[in-house]
């Protein structure tokens, strides 16, 4: 009896060692199937965040891409306003404010078609927007006519889906400034043709009439309008959320 007993207990320990090394194979295969698996997982997402450019991949990571376009620039000087202005400088003026504005809220990620008084075709600026995939565009821009009387804000839009982004930003425009309320319209413009997200072009005020001109080129004007236009995009946003 006690022979038998003692068969069983070395088969037993015998046994022992086997399945050790059976729960430590498991174990060595196991992390070395999630190494792998990690791996793997951070390559993609360090690809996808290459292919993007290194910004966000989705509107809600770091705040909605708003493009702001300051109209004109370099050898285009844009409309001469009535002291002898150029619509570049005041145009510049404006965006770069409205991107300080937005570069300090959460809810957007702002960039700007130019920095400085330099030249930039229509079309480059509309890829800009596109290449970047920009929820919107927004071209800021003064206005001119021959006679020194015509006054107001108007903006455009080009597709219908930039029609409630163009209602919102005019709405806040228009009640901002105090000039004549000239309306949103569609038009043909090659900046908005080409811009694959809802895009509009806001004209914020003549600079062929001395009064809006004034404004338009004081400090104040100019934090009154790009205000206007970032209380116009909070507007347009929380209504698609």
């Amino acid at each position: 009896m006690k022979r038998r007993y003692k068969t069983r207990k070395l088969a037993s320990v015998a046994v022992l060692p086997l399945f050790l090394v059976v729960i430590i194979g498991t174990v060595i295969f196991l992390v070395g199937q999630y190494t792998r698996d990690s791996k793997m997982m951070t390559k993609a997402f360090s690809s996808s965040v290459e292919e993007s450019g290194g910004a966000r991949l989705t509107s809600s990571s770091n705040g909605y891409r708003i493009m702001i376009d300051a109209g004109h620039g370099g050898k285009d000087p844009g409309a001469p306003g009535v002291s002898g202005i150029e619509e570049k400088h005041s145009n510049l003026a404006i965006a770069q404010k409205v991107y300080d504005l937005l570069r300090n809220d959460p809810m957007f990620d702002p960039r700007l078609t130019r920095h400085d008084d330099s030249f930039v075709e229509l079309d480059e600026r509309a890829a800009m927007a596109n290449d970047w995939k920009a929820d919107v565009m927004v071209s800021i821009h003064g206005n001119s006519y021959e006679s020194g009387s015509i006054s107001g804000t108007e903006t455009y839009y080009r597709y219908e889906n930039g029609i409630p982004l163009a209602m919102a930003i005019h709405q806040k425009v228009v009640e901002a400034m105090g000039f004549e309320d000239r309306g949103v319209r569609e038009n043909h413009l090659k900046v908005l043709s080409l811009s694959e997200m809802p895009a509009i072009l806001v004209e914020t005020g003549y600079l062929t009439n001395a009064a809006e001109e004034a404004v338009l080129l004081s400090e104040a004007g100019q934090n009154k309008a790009a205000k206007a236009i970032v209380d116009g995009l909070k507007q347009y946003f929380k209504g698609v959320e």
